[in-house]
C-alpha cells in the first residue's frame, strides 16, 4: 500500500493521496494552470475531468469547502476526490 501511495505522489501535483475501496481516492494537490484565476464553475473541472474539488486551502486562510463560485489561485491547495485514473489525469495537467 505504501509503495502504491508513493507512486501516485512522484512527479506530479499531488501532495497527498488516500485511496479507498473500488479505486476511489482523495488527493491534496496544487491546482493545474487552467483552473487558476477562475471559479470552479468557470473551469468546469467536474464535467471536463470527472473529479470533484471538495475544498480549497489558501495560504494564511482556513480550509473552505468548495462551491461553484470558489475562485482558485496558483498558491492554493485543492482537495479533490474521484476515481484514481481520473485524479491522475487531472493532476497531470500542466
Amino acid at each position: 500500500d505504501a509503495g502504491q501511495r508513493a507512486a501516485h505522489l512522484v512527479g506530479g501535483r499531488m501532495l497527498d493521496f488516500i485511496e479507498f475501496d473500488d479505486g476511489f481516492a482523495i488527493v491534496k494537490m496544487y491546482p493545474p494552470k487552467e483552473t487558476q484565476g477562475f471559479t470552479l464553475a468557470e473551469s468546469s473541472v467536474r464535467s471536463k475531468y470527472g473529479v470533484t474539488v471538495v475544498g480549497v486551502k489558501s495560504p494564511g486562510e482556513d480550509f473552505t469547502y468548495a462551491r461553484p463560485d470558489t475562485k482558485v489561485s496558483g498558491r492554493d491547495m485543492l482537495i479533490v476526490s474521484g476515481h484514481v485514473d481520473l485524479l491522475e489525469r487531472f493532476a497531470g495537467r500542466p
